[in-house]
């Protein structure tokens, strides 16, 4: 019963190890993808400010007119 259980946990180690592995190499391309994203804007992004920006200004322009009645 040892020898099986050993020879299991021997045949799972090495696919434990390997994406241990493949998980610290990818690590650091993960990290840079993850700065970039945060400092770069998506064009969904800039859209969604944009229209926040436009509605803002009318709402603001909606004020001006209601209150120099």
């Amino acid at each position: 019963m040892r020898i099986a259980v050993a020879c299991v946990a021997l045949a799972l180690l090495p696919a434990c190890i390997a994406k241990t592995a493949v998980d610290i190499v990818t690590l650091p391309v993960k990290a840079v993808g993850a700065g970039v994203d945060a400092v770069t804007t998506s064009e969904a992004e800039a859209d969604r400010k944009r229209g926040r920006e436009m509605r803002e200004q009318e709402e603001r322009e909606r004020k001006q007119r209601r209150d120099s009645y």
